[in-house]
C-alpha cells in the first residue's frame, strides 16, 4: 500500500492560485493513477484531476479544465495540484489518492485503495 501526506491548502481570494502537494512513500510502482479528489460540505466526495504515473498522462473533470494543472516529480514520488483561477465553489477538502488501475474506472472514488488525510481549500468571494 501506498502512503499519501497532502500539503499546500489554505484560504486564498477568488481569482488567486494554490499548490497542492501529495508525497508518497511505498510500493508506488504499484499504482497505476494518482488521483486527486475533494469534498465539500455536506456533499460526496468528486473527481478533480488524474495523472498516469508511468507516462504522466492526464485527465480532469470538466469545471477545472484550464484552471488547474496535475503533474508529478518522478523522482520525488510527489504529485502537485496546481489551481489558478480558484472560484468559491473550488471550496472542499482536497485528497490525494493512488491505486487505481483502468482508465474506465479511474474517476471513481473506489477505484483508489491509498488515500491522503486531505488539505482543506477555502475559497473567499
Amino acid at each position: 500500500q501506498v502512503q499519501l501526506v497532502e500539503s499546500g491548502g489554505g484560504l486564498v481570494q477568488a481569482g488567486g492560485s494554490l499548490r497542492l502537494s501529495c508525497a508518497a512513500s511505498g510500493r508506488t510502482f504499484g499504482s497505476y493513477f494518482m488521483g486527486w479528489f475533494r469534498q465539500a460540505p455536506g456533499k460526496e466526495r468528486e473527481f478533480v484531476a488524474a495523472i498516469t504515473w508511468s507516462a504522466g498522462y492526464t485527465y480532469y473533470t470538466d469545471s477545472v479544465k484550464g484552471r488547474f494543472t496535475i503533474s508529478r516529480d518522478y523522482a520525488k514520488n510527489t504529485v502537485y495540484l496546481q489551481m489558478n483561477s480558484l472560484k468559491p465553489e473550488d471550496t472542499a477538502v482536497y485528497y490525494c489518492a493512488a491505486g487505481a488501475s483502468s482508465i474506465a474506472t479511474m474517476r471513481r472514488v473506489r477505484d483508489y485503495d491509498s488515500w491522503g488525510q486531505g488539505t482543506q481549500v477555502t475559497v473567499s468571494s
